[in-house]
């Protein structure tokens, strides 16, 4: 397959899935259930967060924290206090329990209380450094800063030790892009253009299938291998194609 027919696949993939019957299949349908700036982005930061394993099981938890949240995580985070931070001790998904969820709504809250909230610190990051790893690395610095557990600080990717931050990174997608009814684009104090492929097995085995992706490991190295091969089709947007790697990798399960 040569560029123009690799292109030609990836343009019409991502087409096909980066359209609104798309958000009821995945995570992001738990973000798409708020209007509020805010409450958009920490729900879609706490669904990110707990985004592996079975898609409707993480659907299904993150619905459920959010209820437990009263439907406002806004106002949640930046309210709660102990009796209510305490609701959140018997919260589970896979490793996320409810030790880490405490930790996350109170470190939210902070952020919150700051005024910058998720956009800030992230935007923050972005323009220390330049790059979305600046940006990243950064926000798991801010984050991490208020005394958590040790076993929580695995829930927040650290890319100063080379790793991938798929969810991260697919937060970031949600948040940053414009194009289509799927991202929400409230953010623009970082470029689509900077945006990094949220890499995860499925998307990494069919690049490599197809030839756009040669390291075998997925991690950050090849998070930025993949991205550039990437931009060649797209400068503007590379991670649109996460919709076609993605959708082949899951839907249409190509291997």
């Amino acid at each position: 397959m040569d560029l123009s027919e690799l292109q030609l696949l990836l343009d019409t993939k991502a087409a096909y899935y980066n359209q609104s019957w798309f958000v009821e299949s995945d995570p992001i349908v738990v973000p798409h259930a708020f209007s509020k700036k805010e409450d958009v982005e920490i729900a879609a930061f706490l669904t990110a967060t707990m985004a592996w394993g079975q898609r409707k099981m993480i659907v299904a938890k993150a619905r459920q924290l959010m209820a437990w949240m009263d439907g406002a995580p806004h106002d949640f985070v930046t309210l709660a206090g102990d009796r209510e931070l305490q609701r959140l001790s018997k919260f589970v998904y896979r490793t996320f329990n409810g030790v880490d969820c405490q930790y996350f709504v109170a470190a939210l809250g902070e952020l919150y209380r700051k005024g910058g909230g998720l956009e800030g610190v992230f935007t923050e990051g972005y323009r220390k450094g330049g790059s979305v790893w600046s940006a990243l690395a950064w926000f798991r610095e801010q984050f991490m800063a208020f005394e958590p557990m040790a076993r929580t600080g695995k829930h927040v990717a650290n890319v100063l030790k080379g790793s991938s931050a798929k969810r991260l990174n697919m937060f970031l997608r949600w948040m940053v892009r414009t194009e289509g009814p799927v991202d929400f684009g409230l953010w623009k104090g970082i470029p689509p253009a900077a945006l990094q492929i949220p890499l995860d097995v499925h998307v990494g085995r069919v690049a490599r299938e197809l030839g756009l992706l040669q390291r075998k490991q997925d991690d950050r190295k090849a998070v930025e291998e993949l991205t550039e091969v990437l931009k060649i089709f797209r400068p503007h947007d590379p991670v649109y194609y996460d919709y076609a790697l993605f959708g082949l990798g899951v839907f249409e399960k190509r291997s």
